[in-house]
């Protein structure tokens, strides 16, 4: 269970449109994509050589090989940054790369970016976003994230107070301000600036860049849609509870960490392992100290949290052979595909305790993994908000936890009107998937 959220980290869109999520009744392994779901969300990325050699490059070069990316060449120049959660300033060499223009398939009232990038000691790299809106008019250049994988060199950070009237950055999403005026973010490109310390020939190395747009409609309740799967992964189970108090400068532990703590079951069960010199830095005394590392290597500075979405799937991603993107799905139907293929889910969402039959808690924000569903179609959860890790794997009903998800608004306790996540999710998988999984995850919008 998250802290509550600050008021500035997520937006309820504000259109009321009708809008029906229907699902397939065929099995979940071969379904087809959700044709609603589709028209809601929108997610492209640049991710193989000839990607990169599409877009400007002032500096960097494209790499082949079986994990395409961009680095840095022949730096264009040297710049200062000052830390400003340390206050200390460095100089820089730099290079860009900025994307072609995507167009989107879904005008979007909100756009979240995804990176998985390599940030050797030295290093770090900078992600922005441009857009052109659906009256003509432009975005300026968004800062989306300040990113390393390490701490050593800057704190990586999301950028707050940036807004044209017209559109504000909240923390890690871009959100139109009044989606009910009709305006829409209609095209982006994004620009990747990639930095090392003077005079070395150290580089990060980006292998997937992208973003996703969506148009969610405001609703209470979703459609229900059948049950198509009974199938369970086997996935480690943490409890995020066992680590209340632990490190303050990383947010404290327990109800503040489900983000890294769902990322890291997710992470081990794609094989992805931390080594003793790794994790060297907790305090023997903790148990799962893994999860204390993914506490700290998902830390947002700013935002004073491990709840940033993107820095959870940049983390996975700096596991050998893994990817991670954000995305929104549209239905239980499309969680079913991925686990039909093998591939768990991260899910957003918020809840009264009486809301979610079994959680014995309410939540402002939560994030839990979703690793199968029974023969009744109910879902499976490896939920972190647990006293132990035995006490995991939990079991909540499909019409209840379908809902408490997929809606984008709700009432808190307090009867205001507040937001959902309107379907958030990380996915992670491996960077060559097999034929299955590539089929799945294409089912869902993701490539």
């Amino acid at each position: 269970m998250s802290r509550a959220e600050q008021p500035s980290r997520r937006t309820v869109l504000a259109v009321a449109v009708a809008a029906a999520v229907t699902a397939g009744a065929g099995p979940a392994a071969e379904a087809a994509p959700d044709e609603t779901a589709a028209r809601l969300v929108d997610n492209h990325a640049w991710t193989t050589y000839s990607d990169w050699r599409s877009g400007t490059a002032k500096g960097t070069r494209a790499v082949a090989g079986s994990r395409p990316g961009v680095v840095i060449g022949a730096p264009a120049g040297t710049t200062e940054y000052t830390d400003p959660h340390t206050g200390t300033t460095a100089t820089w060499e730099y290079a860009t790369w900025t994307s072609p223009v995507h167009e989107l398939a879904v005008p979007s009232t909100e756009v979240i970016a995804s990176w998985n990038a390599r940030t050797p000691a030295g290093s770090w790299i900078q992600v922005e976003l441009q857009g052109t809106y659906s009256d003509g008019t432009a975005t300026p250049w968004y800062v989306m994230a300040r990113w390393a994988a390490g701490d050593g060199d800057i704190k990586r950070t999301s950028v707050d107070d940036q807004t044209d009237d017209k559109s504000t950055i909240w923390t890690d999403t871009f959100a139109i301000d009044d989606p009910s005026t009709g305006l829409r973010l209609s095209s982006y490109r994004l620009r990747l600036t990639l930095y090392r310390k003077p005079g070395t020939k150290t580089t990060p190395t980006v292998w997937r860049l992208g973003a996703m747009g969506s148009d969610v409609p405001d609703r209470f309740t979703v459609p229900a849609s059948a049950p198509g799967l009974a199938r369970e992964l086997i996935v480690p189970r943490y409890s995020q509870e066992i680590h209340a108090g632990q490190y303050p400068e990383y947010d404290n532990g327990g109800e503040a960490w489900c983000s890294p703590t769902s990322s890291q079951m997710i992470v081990e069960y794609w094989g992805g392992r931390l080594t003793e010199r790794q994790l060297a830095w907790v305090d023997p005394s903790y148990a799962d100290p893994q999860v204390c590392h993914a506490a700290r290597y998902t830390y947002d500075y700013q935002y004073a949290g491990c709840g940033n979405w993107p820095f959870n799937a940049a983390y996975a991603a700096t596991f050998k052979d893994l990817q991670g993107v954000v995305t929104r799905l549209g239905s239980l139907t499309e969680l079913e595909t991925l686990i039909a293929a093998g591939i768990p889910a991260i899910t957003s969402q918020s809840f009264l305790k009486e809301e979610l039959t079994g959680a014995g808690y309410g939540t402002s924000g939560h994030l839990m993994t979703v690793i199968g569903f029974t023969a009744e179609g109910d879902v499976i959860a490896n939920d972190p908000a647990s006293p132990s890790d035995a006490a995991v794997r939990r079991v909540y009903k499909r019409r209840e936890w379908e809902n408490i998800w997929l809606r984008t608004k709700r009432y808190n306790a307090g009867g205001k009107v507040v937001s959902g996540t309107g379907g958030v999710c990380y996915l992670y998988f491996p960077a060559r998937p097999t034929a299955r999984q590539r089929k799945a995850l294409a089912a869902v919008g993701v490539r």
